[in-house]
Formats: structure tokens, C-alpha cells, sequence
């Protein structure tokens, strides 16, 4: 067996291990977590609780811009799937596309030099994990999963929403969602989530995640939990696959 066999091999069964075990670990904390929390465990969230996101909103359309050069590489975007390959049961087809500027709090340099704009915006924002250009195509549906961790709480920004918005909606646990344009949705993906896009238009959103609010004990717990996880093989394997692609983005467009 060659050596980049071994090493495909090697990080197949690493990340096998992660995945079992580690999600196991993150549902036993998630109820010490909820106990925590400074705000509620409810599936949706007011936007109002997190002031920031008024800055998202007062923005959006310098953000869209931006996502309109963007996609005009559309095809050369990766699936959700070639970045975090555990995607792939839930995301199988070349329908979910995402451009990526914050993954588990590490920065893309590159993809943000893109949108300088969309950048600046998101240096504001407190505790911010992950954040990145979710695109749906026409016809997607994404079955139901959950998020990682009730240590952190998502956002989706509204950008290109389809007309039809009754058509293209969220489940979060008992809650049907839409989305609109230069609005902020605000929710725990802890909470069985599932999307359904049934127009012949594409839905984007910059998706965010965010450190919940909690008291000290919460986020002792948290910090000691993520930076152990950061340092798992389904982390270190996702930053690899995004500065791979990165670099072939960069000479696709050169």
C-alpha cells in the first residue's frame, strides 16, 4: 500500500473514531449547557437578543453584492460534502454549495480578502465560530440533522431567497421557518432542522455560528471542550479540504 493510501486510511478510521465518540461526548454536555445558558432553549430565537445582529441587517446588501461575484463561479464552489465529508449523508447531490470565511474559529485569509466588505462585518460580531455563504439550489431538500453542540447558537442572514417564500422553508424542532431578505433568523440547530427548497429559484443565506451566552461555568466548560475539538481529525480534516480548495479556486479564477 502506497503512502498516501496509508495516510487516506489512517484518517478514514481517525475520523471514524472522532465521529462516534465525539458526538456522544457533545450530547451528554448539551443538557449541562442548556442549564447554563443566559438565554432560552427555545427552537427560535427573537433576533432582538443579539444586538449585533442589527449590524448584519443594516448591511446586507454590501454582503450581497459581494455574493453576486461570488456566484459567478457558482460551479467552481465546493459542496458542502468536499469541505466536511460526514456532510455527505445528508448532502449526497451537487445542490449545497457553501464559500467559507470562518470554519471552528479559524479564518480563511484568502476568502475574506474576496469580501472585504462581508469581512468587516463579521470581525464585529462576538464569539463568532463559523461563517459562510450557504447556497441551495432549486429542488434541494437537506433531511432532517441537528447541530454539534448547544454551545453555540446559529444565525442565517437572508440574501437571495426565492420569491415563492411559503415554498422554501425550515423545520427547527416543532417550528416552520422562512426566510427574507436582509433579515436575520435566529435558532438552535441543536434541534432536529431539516430545509426544503421546492422552487425553481436558489436560496442563500450567510451562515453563522456563535458562542451561546452562558454564565462562567458554561463557558469554562465550553472553552476546555473546543479546544479539544479543534484538535480532533474532523476539524483538522475540514481546514485541510478548505485550504485545498482555496488554492484551486484561486488558480480557476486566475
Amino acid at each position: 500500500m502506497k503512502r498516501d493510501e496509508i495516510a487516506a486510511a489512517f484518517r478514514q478510521r481517525r475520523r471514524a473514531f472522532v465521529k462516534k465518540y465525539g458526538k456522544r461526548a457533545f450530547r451528554r454536555l448539551d443538557q449541562y449547557m442548556a442549564r447554563q445558558s443566559l438565554v432560552s432553549n427555545d427552537p427560535v430565537f427573537d433576533a432582538a437578543l443579539f444586538p449585533w445582529t442589527a449590524d448584519l441587517e443594516v448591511h446586507w446588501r454590501e454582503i450581497r453584492a459581494e455574493l453576486d461575484v461570488i456566484l459567478q463561479h457558482r460551479d467552481k464552489l465546493p459542496r458542502f460534502q468536499d469541505i466536511s465529508p460526514d456532510q455527505m449523508r445528508i448532502s449526497p447531490d451537487d445542490k449545497w454549495r457553501t464559500f467559507v470565511f470562518y470554519g471552528f474559529g479559524y479564518p480563511s485569509e484568502r476568502n475574506c480578502g474576496l469580501c472585504p466588505e462581508t469581512a468587516q462585518v463579521l470581525r464585529r460580531i462576538p464569539g463568532l465560530e463559523s461563517a459562510l455563504f450557504s447556497i441551495l439550489a432549486p429542488g434541494k431538500h437537506v433531511p432532517s440533522h441537528h447541530g454539534v453542540s448547544k454551545g453555540l447558537i446559529r444565525c442565517h442572514l437572508g440574501l437571495k431567497v426565492p420569491t415563492a417564500r411559503e415554498r422554501c422553508v425550515m423545520d427547527v424542532g416543532p417550528v416552520t421557518c422562512s426566510w427574507e431578505e436582509g433579515r436575520a433568523l435566529v435558532f438552535d440547530d441543536t434541534y432536529p432542522h431539516a430545509v426544503r427548497n421546492d422552487t425553481p429559484q436558489e436560496r442563500v443565506v450567510l451562515l453563522l455560528d456563535f458562542r451561546r451566552p452562558m454564565n462562567w461555568r458554561g463557558r469554562a466548560v465550553r472553552e476546555v471542550i473546543y479546544w479539544l475539538f479543534r484538535r480532533t481529525a474532523f476539524v483538522k480534516d475540514a481546514i485541510r479540504n478548505e485550504k485545498q480548495w482555496e488554492e484551486r479556486f484561486a488558480l480557476a479564477k486566475a
